[in-house]
């Protein structure tokens, strides 16, 4: 039924239950697995806020820093969807609005399902805008499944 499933990851619960059953998904159809991450300077400025002497009120993290910091989040992926059977998911790192950068990944590798979590790791932005999954559900010209 799903021959590419592309899974958004930021690394909240949410995406967490968004990938295992993305994963369940593409272990039933034989799938392949796309794990798209697309970080934000805002988000890795507050996660970095938690190390002591970082200033996230003056201070945004560097292009290198939020490399870096996509990278850990990848790794964390991989392990969890190696732990839910999908031992070598593609990974891919975007730029620029999340739900427009998972898309534009989906439609460049020709997937047929896109898999989000309800609530990630979003800001004001979301609320006033509207939440990644909302945007992708609305723009996506694929089949798409949202996991709370």
């Amino acid at each position: 039924m799903f021959n590419k499933i592309t899974v958004g990851f930021d690394g909240s619960a949410p995406s967490e239950n968004a990938l295992r059953l993305a994963c369940d998904l593409a272990g039933k159809y034989g799938s392949e697995l796309h794990i798209s991450h697309t970080p934000k300077p805002e988000t890795v400025a507050f996660a970095m806020g938690a190390v002591a002497g970082y200033h996230v009120a003056t201070t945004m993290p560097s292009a290198e820093e939020v490399a870096e910091a996509a990278q850990k989040v990848l790794t964390r992926a991989r392990g969890i969807a190696e732990s839910a059977g999908c031992p070598n998911p593609v990974a891919h790192v975007g730029d620029g609005e999340p739900a427009q950068s998972l898309i534009n990944h989906a439609d460049e590798v020709g997937c047929d399902l896109i898999v989000t979590g309800r609530r990630g790791l979003g800001n004001l932005t979301g609320m006033v805008l509207g939440s990644t999954s909302q945007r992708v559900g609305h723009l996506a010209k694929c089949a798409h499944l949202t996991v709370a």
